[in-house]
């Protein structure tokens, strides 16, 4: 009583088994992260062969009714970064809203190059050159992501660019 909004981020590996359950709690969104549809370059970037899992997870939340199912790429230099555009059309076949994150230095193990950071402008202008997007207005002045629905009203585009265009305006 009195939660409005209850959302979650996970990897997806175990959402099958808990999503009936936690969809009964209240959960009503979800966003799952997924950095390649690739099972070799999933494998190489997660650490785990988990590819099928992450994606049987995003069908069954769609099947159960959350809204949005959100998906976050974290895209790296020559790691990923050949998906972009491949990425947006998983997310216009499947009617997903997903969020093209660049790379941020989070890790203590000093991995993080700034080489290795793909702009959100160049991520912009790659899904521009395959694809008429059409911007979305923010529906929060808070929001960290800026926003495009892509062709024929399938799906949604959002870029979080904390590198190269820091948000913390709000």
């Amino acid at each position: 009583p009195g939660l409005a909004d209850l959302a979650m981020t996970t990897n997806g590996f175990l959402f099958p088994s808990k999503a009936r359950s936690l969809r009964e709690a209240g959960l009503r969104r979800v966003s799952f992260s997924l950095d390649s549809l690739d099972r070799d370059n999933f494998r190489k970037i997660t650490g785990r062969d988990g590819l099928a899992e992450v994606l049987q997870s995003i069908r069954l939340a769609q099947e159960l009714g959350f809204h949005p199912v959100k998906v976050n790429a974290v895209i790296i230099r020559e790691i990923n970064d050949h998906e972009i555009e491949s990425l947006a059309e998983f997310a216009r076949t499947h009617d997903l809203s997903l969020r093209f994150i660049e790379f941020m230095p989070l890790d203590s193990a000093r991995a993080w190059q700034k080489e290795m950071v793909v702009s959100g402008t160049e991520v912009l202008a790659r899904l521009q050159a395959r694809f008429a997007l059409h911007p979305v207005a923010p529906d929060n002045p808070s929001a960290t992501a800026k926003r495009w629905r892509l062709p024929d009203g399938r799906g949604e585009i959002g870029i979080i660019a904390p590198v190269s265009e820091p948000f913390c305006g709000h």
